[in-house]
Formats: C-alpha cells, structure tokens, sequence
C-alpha cells in the first residue's frame, strides 16, 4: 500500500476469503494425501478468483473444462489466457 494508495492497509479480505477452507479442511476427505491438498488448493484457488471477479464459480468450473478439453494436448498461453477469470468475455458467459 505503500506504492499503490488503492491497495487496502490490512489483509482482513485474505483472512475472511479463506475463513471457511481453513474451518473445513479438516473435514474433506479428499485431503488426506499431500496430493489431495494441493488439488484441494488449486481448486479452491479457481473458484475465489472466479468470485473476485464477479463470475458464478460453477459456470466459470464448467466453461473451463469445455474449453481446456476443446484444446487438450494444444494449450498456447493465448488460450489459458482467454480462460483467465479476468478475461471480460467470460462475463457474459459465467454470470
């Protein structure tokens, strides 16, 4: 916040964000291996940046996996781009 005056002062929007996966995490069985955790994570990672950028989280999840598998075996950064939650076309298909 010091180089950018928008950024806010504490990190209470972090802590509320990720409240209910810390509570939960105990649990979800599917976290029981190291490697459960990190899908777990990446999961979760997918569905709150979908919320921070005002898309439905399951809409954002399902359009994702129609356009990865459209283009499996060939991903360029321009497509992983274009899947981006930030990307302004997917508003109008993940509101």
């Amino acid at each position: 916040y010091l180089d950018n005056g928008s950024l806010p002062m504490t990190n209470s929007l972090a802590e509320r964000t990720i409240r209910n996966f810390a509570v939960g995490r105990n649990n979800w069985l599917f976290s029981g291996s190291p490697r459960g955790a990190k899908a777990c994570g990446v999961l979760y990672s997918i569905v709150e940046s979908a919320k921070a950028n005002g898309l439905i989280p399951y809409k954002y999840i399902l359009h994702l996996l129609k356009e990865l598998s459209r283009h499996a075996g060939k991903l360029t950064s321009e497509i992983l781009e274009e899947c981006m939650p930030w990307n302004p076309n997917l508003i109008s298909i993940c509101q």
